[in-house]
């Protein structure tokens, strides 16, 4: 069954790094705690959006206001003593992307530009006790950068704010029956508030928010994995409001959000295996920021794995039907987007 997890991995990387709810483009996985012995692996994947919308029933369209990104992830893992295991995690749990064509006058947002990234170094614990259960926990170190420019649409205006480093924790629990290979963790991922200054110097914070994340896998035939997740992250924390801008809110989440994921993974020789995942994120039906016109999605995803002695190389690809939403401030209608993201991912046994 371990063959099979890379492939699941790599499923949940193109799955999250997708159009998540909020601004989160990684959800937390503690899967790499449960690797056997000595482990390391290197992942990167690319999404592909298409977002547009427009106002007055279609008179004034948006253009395609969304830019593709790539994500990468490193991970190591090593067992400290039989009942204690360390890993150490980098990756970009957060960002956008966002460029309005400037040909999309008299559109509003005609010329607005947004990017934020982050950066986060992840310290986990795991200690096995005797009884299948075992409980983990760590520190998030995590930093946080953006650049906006509106021109219009409550413009103009422009912000930059440099990389900002703080600190969060994450906490677990897990269940193993490793004769079915059935395995259910549950973490909890503190929120991590950063603080940047305004042009004119005046202060304000910036929260990515806490969350749950549950994931469990389960043989239900030989050589057969059913595997899934339940990720809910509180994004009512989360605002991006510089007290100097007219405008209010830049980013603004009235509801959290809940994303399931649900996949079967079969290994079919000694050599190959694969994967397939579908996932749903609810619609919230309420209003949006313009700068995040999207509302809920329904993906599908296929991995396959290629094992050779140590090494396993997994390529995945999804595809993600984005749910439709109408913004605040302008009531535009964003309809019938998507998105497709792709990814490969080396690991190595030592």
């Amino acid at each position: 069954m371990n063959k099979l997890m890379s492939t699941v991995a790599l499923l949940a990387l193109t799955t999250s790094g997708a159009i998540a709810g909020g601004i989160e483009r990684v959800a937390p996985s503690t899967g790499i705690l449960f690797e056997d012995g000595e482990y390391a692996e290197f992942s990167i994947s690319s999404v592909s959006p298409t977002i547009s919308g427009s106002i007055g029933g279609g008179a004034v369209p948006s253009g395609d206001m969304a830019q593709a990104y790539q994500n990468w992830s490193f991970g190591y893992k090593r067992d400290l003593s039989d009942q204690l295991a360390l890993a150490v995690t980098v990756n970009q749990p957060y960002g956008a992307s966002v460029a309005y064509p400037s040909a999309a006058a008299p559109y509003p947002f005609n010329g607005a530009t947004a990017e934020l990234s982050t950066l986060a170094v992840n310290g986990m614990l795991r200690y096995r006790m005797p009884n299948n259960v075992s409980v983990f926990g760590g520190i998030r170190l995590q930093s946080m950068k953006g650049d906006i420019s509106l021109p219009t649409g409550g413009g103009p205006y422009a912000l930059n704010v440099p990389a900002e480093w703080d600190v969060g924790y994450a906490l677990g629990v897990a269940y193993e029956r490793p004769d079915i290979a059935l395995r259910v963790a549950l973490s909890y991922n503190s929120e991590i508030t950063h603080g940047f200054s305004d042009n004119t110097g005046n202060p304000f914070d910036v929260v990515t928010p806490q969350s749950v994340n549950l994931e469990f896998q389960s043989g239900i035939a030989q050589n057969t994995l059913l595997f899934g997740s339940i990720h809910w992250v509180d994004w009512a924390t989360t605002d991006i409001t510089p007290p100097e801008y007219p405008g209010g809110a830049l980013v603004d989440y009235t509801e959290s959000t809940t994303t399931y994921n649900l996949g079967i993974g079969r290994k079919f020789n000694e050599t190959w295996s694969g994967a397939v995942m579908v996932g749903y994120e609810p619609s919230g039906g309420t209003p949006t920021g313009n700068l995040g016109p999207t509302d809920g999605n329904t993906s599908i995803g296929l991995a396959a794995t290629w094992t050779q002695d140590n090494v396993k190389i997994t390529g995945g690809i999804r595809y993600i039907d984005i749910g439709d939403a109408t913004t605040s401030t302008i009531n535009a209608s964003f309809t019938d987007n998507h998105a497709v993201a792709a990814g490969i991912k080396m690991s190595v046994n030592f």
